[in-house]
C-alpha cells in the first residue's frame, strides 16, 4: 500500500509527515512543523498547512496515495469540512479542509478532528494499544478529547464528542472559555488558560511551557532561557499548575463514572509538566471517580503529534473522499 500524506493542524502548530503502511504503530517519516497563523484567518492556516504537506511531498521517495487530515475544531466527517470552531483559529469554523486539499494536491482526502485522530493513535500504537475501550484527553492550547471503542472514534451525532475541555467546573467560574461561555475547564486548564491564570495573578505574560518551566515542572528545557526557577513567580506557577491539574482530574474522573473505559490516557503538549501537575491531576481524578472506576489506568502518551498523524493517516485509508 502506498503511504499517505498526514497533517495535523493544531492552535499553536502545524505538522506534517509521511504514513506508510495503514498508520498505528507505524513511525511518521520526513516530519515537518510550521507555526499556526491562527490570528491571520482561515486561508492563511490553509495556506500554512498545504506548505508543509508539499514539504513532505517533496522529500517523499514514494508517493502518497492520500491525504489524512487532523484538525482543530468540530469537523463534518463525510466531507470533510469545519463545522464550528473555538476563537483559537481565527475564522476557522466553515473551511472546506477536504475539497482544498483535494483541489491542491490533487489526492483524495480525509479530515478528522485533532483529538480524535490522536485518539485513534493512541489506540492503534501508543498508550492505549490493546484496548477495546479507551478515553484519550489531549491537552495543548486547547482541551480535547475522544473516547474509541473497538478501534473507532466515537463522533458523536454531530461529530462534537469529546469536548472535554467546554465540561464546566468549579475552579474556572467567572472565566471566559474560547467557545464563548463561562466557567469551562479549557479557560483555565489549558496552555492558553495556564497562561492568562498567571497573567492574572502576577501580570506577567507567559506561554503554558513557559510557566511549566518556570515551576520546575518541564519535561523539557526549550524556555529555559526566558524563565528561571529560582524567579520569585515560581512558587505562583506551582500553584498555577496544581489548579489546573486538579481540575482537569476532577473532570476526568467525572468522565470515567460516565464512560468507564479500559484505560485513561492523558497527552498534548502541558501533559509533558510533571511534579505538582500530575499529582494534582491524579488527586483530582481519585476525588471524583467512583469505586468502580477507581482502578482505570491513567497513562500520559508520549508520541506527541505521531499520534493524532498516525491517527489521521489510518482514518484515510478507510473514509477518503473520493
Amino acid at each position: 500500500m502506498n503511504p499517505t500524506l498526514a497533517v495535523d493542524i493544531g492552535g499553536t502548530k502545524i505538522a506534517a509527515g509521511l504514513v506508510p503502511g495503514h498508520g498505528g504503530g507505524t513511525a511518521v517519516e520526513h516530519l515537518t512543523t510550521v507555526p499556526t497563523p491562527a490570528a491571520e484567518g482561515g486561508e492563511a492556516v490553509v495556506q500554512a498547512a498545504l506548505g508543509a504537506a508539499r514539504t513532505v511531498l517533496d522529500a517523499a521517495a514514494e508517493p502518497p496515495a492520500r491525504v489524512g487530515i487532523s484538525s482543530a475544531g468540530t469537523v463534518e466527517p463525510g466531507t470533510g469540512r469545519v463545522t464550528h470552531a473555538t476563537n483559537l483559529i481565527l475564522g476557522w469554523a466553515g473551511t472546506p479542509l477536504g475539497e482544498r486539499f483535494t483541489e491542491a494536491l490533487g489526492m483524495p482526502t480525509a479530515v478528522l478532528n485533532d483529538v480524535h485522530a490522536h485518539g485513534l493513535g493512541e489506540v492503534l500504537g501508543g498508550a492505549a494499544t490493546g484496548t477495546r475501550s479507551a478515553l484519550v484527553v489531549a491537552i495543548g492550547t486547547g482541551i480535547g478529547g475522544c473516547h474509541v471503542v473497538d478501534g473507532a472514534p466515537v463522533l458523536g451525532a454531530r461529530g462534537v464528542a469529546g469536548h472535554v475541555g467546554h465540561v464546566p467546573v468549579a475552579e474556572a467560574s467567572g472565566l471566559r472559555c474560547s467557545c464563548g461561555h463561562d466557567g469551562h475547564l479549557e479557560a483555565l486548564a489549558s496552555g492558553t488558560g495556564v497562561a492568562a491564570e498567571m497573567q492574572r495573578r502576577t501580570g506577567r505574560r507567559l506561554s503554558g511551557r513557559e510557566v511549566a518551566a518556570l515551576a520546575g515542572a518541564s519535561a523539557d528545557a526549550v524556555r529555559a532561557d526566558a524563565v528561571q526557577r529560582d524567579d520569585p513567580d515560581a512558587p505562583v506557577a506551582r500553584e498555577v499548575l496544581a489548579l489546573a491539574g486538579r481540575a482537569t482530574g476532577r473532570a476526568l474522573g467525572g468522565l470515567l463514572n460516565v464512560l468507564d473505559p479500559q484505560v485513561l490516557v492523558v497527552g498534548g503538549g502541558l501533559s509533558q509538566a510533571g511534579g505538582p501537575w500530575r499529582q494534582a491531576l491524579l488527586e483530582g481524578v481519585r476525588e471524583q471517580a467512583m469505586d468502580v472506576v477507581a482502578d482505570v489506568p491513567v497513562r500520559f502518551s508520549d508520541l506527541g503529534v505521531q499520534a493524532a498523524l498516525r491517527g489521521a493517516a489510518h482514518w484515510a485509508t478507510e473514509h477518503c473522499i473520493p
